[in-house]
């Protein structure tokens, strides 16, 4: 039997379960899970991603809980681990969040729609546009300046389209300064929406360290966000990509 009342506790796999069709069955999810806007309102909170009330999970009983090696605690996870049924998604690629579709579809009895986001996505994968690499830097975070190392998804997503990531050298979410990123000299620089807010104002502070940087404002869920945000993201991913040459 499919799972009838399921807790999400990753925004990205909360905004999936909506669009393979299973948004009644979803029971719980945490503050962060905001997509799709007018659909999750009326799905109770559980807490945060990293502090989930595990109280509040077992009052809502639920047949499965969805979690994220990344997003969520590993205490947290052990526990609930001990009374329910718990997916722990691993995503630190483009191909492992493919991956967590197809699992998520197949757990909840939605094959169908799983293969046809699947197709979707790859399609937009192979419309990359054919441009030249360009050096890049990432940053999700300042005071500290934080970017992402070679295993994470965020790198996957540069790499795909041709971002050479200048912190591949690094693992995880490396923290670094502005006087380092001189030193590295990256072509672009992508200042992301989330999970720290940057603003127009912080393109001046980072163009009086690299004035020969193109330093621009991104939306975070294009890189950051994996499950069907990923066919929005990628699709404008490639009208970006051939924008910026």
């Amino acid at each position: 039997m499919p799972p009838a009342r399921i807790v999400s506790l990753v925004p990205s796999l909360t905004e999936l379960l909506f669009d393979l069709g299973l948004g009644r069955s979803v029971v719980g999810r945490t503050r962060f899970c905001i997509h799709p806007r007018e659909k999750v309102e009326s799905v109770p909170i559980i807490g945060g991603t990293k502090n989930p009330r595990i109280d509040k999970i077992r009052e809502l009983k639920p047949d499965l809980i969805i979690a994220n090696k990344e997003e969520n605690r590993k205490e947290d996870v052990e526990e609930l681990q001990k009374d329910f049924e718990v997916m722990v998604t691993e995503i630190d690629t483009i191909e492992e969040a493919l991956f967590a579709i197809h699992d998520i579809g197949w757990t909840c009895s939605v094959q169908e729609q799983a293969k046809q986001l699947i197709s979707d996505i790859q399609n937009e994968l192979i419309n990359v546009p054919d441009e030249p690499a360009i050096s890049a830097a990432y940053f999700i975070w300042r005071d500290p300046w934080m970017s992402v190392g070679n295993d994470t998804y965020i790198h996957s997503v540069l790499d795909h389209w041709n971002l050479k990531n200048v912190y591949a050298d690094k693992t995880r979410y490396p923290k670094t300064s502005l006087y380092e990123l001189t030193l590295k000299n990256p072509e672009l620089i992508l200042l992301s929406s989330e999970p720290y807010p940057f603003k127009e104002k912080h393109i001046a502070e980072v163009n009086q360290f690299c004035p020969k940087s193109n330093v621009i404002l991104i939306n975070g869920e294009w890189f950051s966000w994996y499950g069907s945000r990923m066919l929005h993201a990628f699709k404008q991913l490639n009208l970006f990509r051939k924008a910026i040459g």
